[in-house]
């Protein structure tokens, strides 16, 4: 799945109870990380809820970067699954060019989300964007 395939998905919902369950129902479709990975190095910071998020480099001629996530609250690991299709695995370059906040407002999230999610989402996105700073070469 992707981004797109979210945003068709979402045109054909009538109502944002409906697409809040959708995004928790992303959510579930996402693996748990381990709790043993559950770590400080992996907890970001800033969020309301707790989200975990563990960045893995793939094998192959360009770096590229995986994430696993997971939170503790099911609207939350929903926004972190969305997050997921917008960056795992691309390059450290490509996370960079993604304009992850015009993503979201296209989705509509960004009038709907309150004020201390939206603060958590951008803390989920600027830790993903570190990663690929990290690493970009």
């Amino acid at each position: 799945m992707s981004v797109e395939d979210i945003r068709e998905d979402f045109e054909f919902l009538e109502d944002w109870e409906q697409r809040y369950q959708y995004i928790i129902d992303l959510g579930k479709n996402l693996d748990a990380l381990p709790d043993e990975r559950k770590t400080e190095e992996t907890l970001v910071e800033g969020c309301q809820s707790q989200v975990w998020i563990e960045t893995t480099e793939l094998e192959g001629e360009e770096t590229r970067l995986a994430f696993r996530a997971d939170s503790d609250a099911h609207i939350v690991k929903g926004l972190v699954a969305v997050l997921m299709e917008l960056f795992s695995g691309k390059t450290p370059k490509e996370i960079l060019a993604v304009d992850a906040r015009a993503e979201l407002e296209a989705l509509g999230l960004e009038d709907h989300l309150s004020p201390t999610r939206k603060t958590g989402l951008i803390a989920m996105i600027d830790r993903i964007r570190n990663e690929a700073l990290i690493r970009d070469t």
